[in-house]
């Protein structure tokens, strides 16, 4: 089964709306493949939802490939494939074990670079963005 919502944003605060929207679509256990082109708002995404969970401190992991977050009953491991060379480099990471901690939510930023390590059973945030200055975040939930 598979699940899409999906809304155009304009500006920072429509992406926090947003994010927040989708609190409820989102448990510990869920892995998020973010996709989008450099400067899509990737990270701001991530940002915008720790945000409506408490959590302020959020940063890009592009040189540390991954950050952790927690706040509350809150854990989140934030990815950041983007400086990874391999599918063994990015193992030796413990990424298999950060992706199936079932009290955590993953994020992966370029998810799409190493789709084969992602797990059938996903989320993906996909931002596209639009010549009008708007951007598409799509929300799918694939139950495979």
């Amino acid at each position: 089964m598979t699940k899409e919502i999906s809304k155009t944003v304009l500006t920072e605060f429509d992406t926090l709306n947003f994010a927040k929207e989708l609190i409820p679509e989102i448990e510990a256990g869920d892995v998020i493949a973010l996709i989008g082109d450099l400067g899509s708002g990737k990270t701001y995404f991530i940002k915008a939802f720790c945000q409506c969970l408490g959590i302020s401190y959020v940063t890009s992991p592009t040189f540390t490939i991954v950050n952790t977050y927690t706040k509350g009953n809150n854990k989140i491991y934030h990815f950041d494939f983007y400086r990874i060379n391999s599918l063994s480099e990015l193992i030796n990471t413990g990424y298999n074990d950060y992706i199936n901690d079932p009290e955590a939510i993953v994020f992966i930023e370029w998810a799409d670079l190493f789709k084969k390590a992602l797990p059938g059973k996903r989320v993906e945030i996909i931002i596209t963005m639009n010549k009008d200055h708007t951007r598409e975040i799509k929300f799918i939930r694939r139950d495979e």
